[in-house]
């Protein structure tokens, strides 16, 4: 089986990362999955941003410094990157993906679960949850049974299938210094998927493919094309 390409926070080599344009590129690239960071307003629309506090900037310098989650909605359309494109809404690039793309939402701003969940209920299977949080991950099991859930790694576990079965999740996302075969083999083992991030080397990606991973998240989706054994 295929492993699947997934766009680091979209096509983040050739756009600015988790805007609009960045998933429009990489819808064009043939990505097979998106994956993105969320937080939420005070007023509780979902936003797609890495940073707590927006690294665009807003013409109302009072506005300067403060956090994602004391902004108001209308006060976040606001700001601007210097590109002029701005932090999208979770729902925004839900109505751009559609079924195109599965979109793989990491969790970053506390308590948000069901916000998220609520904004994802019309994407069906194509959609995914993750997290460092392993605790917030588990919290979204209750919340929507169907929905895929995973687990953020960036150090190699001792009991990996442990950490699966305690946060109720199936794929597990382990940062590219740690992932070995075995591992792959336990996880899979386990019932579970191994993605893997980030990953911008050609080689770095055949060998991982060789390994059998499930899915690597990558800055370079032109590079990661050419790799055989990667979809498309």
């Amino acid at each position: 089986m295929a492993t699947e390409l997934i766009a680091h926070r979209g096509a983040s080599r050739e756009r600015r990362e988790n805007t609009l344009p960045a998933f429009e590129r990489a819808l064009e690239l043939g990505a097979d999955g998106m994956e993105l960071d969320v937080h939420a307003t005070r007023d509780g629309v979902v936003v797609v941003h890495h940073d707590a506090i927006p690294r665009a900037t807003s013409s109302d310098p009072a506005l300067a410094g403060r956090t994602i989650d004391t902004l108001s909605a209308r006060e976040l359309e606001g700001f601007r990157f210097p590109d002029d494109s701005r932090i999208p809404t979770l729902r925004e690039v839900v109505d751009l993906v559609g079924g195109s793309s599965t979109l793989y939402v990491e969790l970053k701003g506390r308590g948000i679960e069901s916000a998220v969940v609520d904004t994802l209920a019309s994407c069906g299977s194509r959609c995914a949850i993750h997290s460092f949080d392993h605790m917030a991950v588990k919290r979204v099991r209750p919340l929507s049974p169907g929905i895929r859930t995973g687990i953020l790694l960036s150090s190699y576990l001792v009991d990996p299938e442990a950490a699966l079965r305690g946060a109720d999740a199936r794929d597990y996302w382990q940062s590219r210094g740690f992932v070995d075969a075995e591992l792959v083999e336990r996880v899979h083992r386990a019932g579970g998927r191994v993605i893997v991030w980030t990953v911008n080397s050609p080689a770095e990606a055949k060998a991982l493919v060789a390994m059998g991973v499930d899915g690597i998240c990558t800055d370079d989706l032109r590079e990661m094309r050419g790799v055989a054994g990667i979809r498309p």
